[in-house]
């Protein structure tokens, strides 16, 4: 059974940085592509990084991109996102799945960055 368990939410002030944890089990992280969420207060969950098996490739959504790191950890099962240069507007509770969502959803970490 397929279960992506997230870690390492906190409260942080602006300009700090977070690093999540991503742990995998019944299915190794190095076969398939992985990717992190978030659901921001009141709104639809959106996507925030992906990477993918082949070259580590790596994507971000505009809103990220160049502050947060997506990697993996073959070793451990587990796939991490560092972010820095947190904003209040990252507050969110985060999550990992794979791009399809098909694995069920966990129950996430919470970020609240302080302004």
């Amino acid at each position: 059974q397929v279960q992506l368990v997230e870690s390492g939410g906190g409260l942080v002030q602006a300009g700090g940085s977070l690093r999540l944890s991503c742990a995998a089990s019944g299915i190794m992280v190095s076969d398939t592509a992985v990717s992190w969420y978030r659901a921001r207060p009141g709104q639809e969950r959106e996507w925030v990084a992906s990477i993918a098996t082949r070259y580590n490739l790596t994507r971000y959504a505009d809103s990220v991109k160049g502050r947060f790191t997506i990697s993996r950890d073959n070793v451990k099962n587990t796939v991490y996102l560092q972010m820095n240069d947190l904003k209040s507007e990252d507050t969110a509770l985060y999550y990992c799945n794979f791009p399809s969502g098909a694995a069920p959803w966990g129950q996430g970490t919470q970020v609240t960055v302080s302004s």
